[in-house]
């Protein structure tokens, strides 16, 4: 009779557990799915700026992705450039068409540029963002562009691209040869990275954000193919192969926190022409805010961007 109690006991503390193991394994694989399903999977509506507001001719054209997506672009160009220089904006706003300021600068520097409305974004096709997995097709499909163009015959290729179109612009370079040249602006060291970090911000406990990180790869593998998830910043910066780089980060960022930039650095140095810039404080596009429209007034980071660019591409 005893044994039989016991034995009862043991299977009603066995039952408890597995329900509460269970109730816990769906609490974590439904944190990424509530966390990044809107942000994710929809089209962004994002507000389109006219270059003509900056002083600069632009031409507007549609590039078309392996993939077969139509994305919208814009073209600024400059006698016999020096390099023509790949813009990507963020995650959800704004539009690369706020970086016109930014095209201006390069453009007073007799650097052309091309400036990328990634899926899902805008003008472009899409209704999904993929977190620079895909992006890089579109960028891709701009190389191609610029291949084809007899005005940038031996014309060098930089891709300069801020926040997640910082990420994508590392994914880019790894995956695309013909890219000469890369300025990356508060990237993620991967997705996976920028979740948990956030998590810990947040005063998570960190041994809950170690079992939480392998759910968020779940979550992305269902949603985008797990034969996706080795297409990431931390990867590619490794298939530099001598193409020169610039990783610039701000100490507090609150968006993509300063530990994705410490991870991208370790695996950067082990390659040659790595050139950073940091910047104090909570300045997610390092540019500071008040002169974003035009940046080269903020001397610091507009030497920092010439500096590298005259170096390797005059």
């Amino acid at each position: 009779m005893k044994k039989n109690k016991i034995s009862k006991k043991k299977k009603i503390i066995i039952a408890v557990i597995s329900i509460l193991l269970c109730i816990l394994i769906g609490i974590f694989s439904a944190i990424p799915a509530l966390v990044m399903s809107d942000m994710v999977n929809s089209h962004m509506d994002v507000e389109v700026y006219s270059s003509n507001e900056y002083g600069l001719k632009s031409e507007s054209i549609n590039l078309t992705t392996e993939d077969g997506l139509s994305i919208a672009a814009w073209e600024v160009n400059t006698e016999k450039p020096k390099a023509i220089v790949i813009l990507l904006s963020g995650i959800q706003n704004p539009s690369v068409t706020a970086f016109w300021g930014y095209s201006k600068m390069l453009k007073d520097n007799n650097y052309a540029s091309l400036l990328i409305e990634m899926r899902a974004h805008g003008d472009s096709d899409g209704d999904k963002v993929c977190l620079g997995m895909d992006e890089y097709l579109d960028v891709k499909a701009g190389v191609k562009y610029i291949k084809g163009n007899k005005n940038y015959k031996d014309v060098p290729i930089v891709v300069w691209g801020t926040s997640m179109g910082g990420s994508t612009a590392i994914n880019s370079i790894g995956e695309i040869p013909e890219i000469d040249g890369l300025i990356s602006c508060s990237a993620y060291s991967s997705w996976q990275d920028a979740f948990c970090d956030n998590m810990v911000n947040m005063g998570i406990p960190s041994f809950m954000v170690t079992i939480e990180k392998p759910f968020v790869s779940i979550y992305m593998g269902f949603t985008y193919g797990f034969n996706k998830l080795d297409i990431n910043p931390l990867e590619e910066i490794q298939k530099l192969n001598g193409r020169p780089a610039l990783l610039a980060h701000s100490t507090e960022d609150s968006q993509v926190p300063y530990a994705s930039f410490e991870r991208l650095i370790v695996k950067a140095k082990e390659q040659d022409n790595i050139q950073i810039f940091e910047r104090e404080g909570d300045e997610h596009f390092i540019c500071y805010t008040e002169y974003f429209e035009n940046p080269i007034e903020d001397t610091e980071f507009s030497l920092a961007i010439l500096k590298f660019l005259n170096e390797n591409f005059n």
